[in-house]
């Protein structure tokens, strides 16, 4: 697959492994599968749209991640406010899913300039 030559879909796919382990106890599980499935959106839309043709599709594709870290990243916040996720993990956990959004946001730049040459 050539998403697994990209340090962004590797680095996404650990957050949701590590979010599945951390959450694997809650009892809360509307919330629990909620953020697990954004988690989980993150690395399988990044895999999805790297095995699209290059152009248009690939790049719809990899439109989508973005959206899922910054909805993880609200969930992670809810989830420390409400005590169900600790406050260093909920720190790290965003600041992951900032770092993600930035490397996709650059990854995007580089295939649409590669697209468009």
């Amino acid at each position: 697959m050539k998403c697994e030559k990209l340090e962004v879909w590797k680095i996404s796919a650990r957050l949701a492994a590590e979010v599945y382990r951390q959450t694997a106890e809650l009892k809360d599980y509307g919330f629990k599968d909620r953020i697990t499935r954004a988690a989980l959106s993150i690395p399988s839309n990044i895999a999805e749209g790297m095995e699209k043709e290059p152009g248009k599709d690939q790049l719809r594709f990899l439109d989508s991640p973005p959206g899922s870290a910054a909805e993880f990243a609200t969930q992670t916040w809810i989830g420390m406010e409400i005590d169900y996720i600790p406050k260093e993990t909920s720190a790290s956990w965003v600041k992951t899913a900032q770092q993600i959004t930035g490397m996709l946001t650059n990854l995007r730049k580089n295939l649409k300039a590669k697209h468009d040459s």
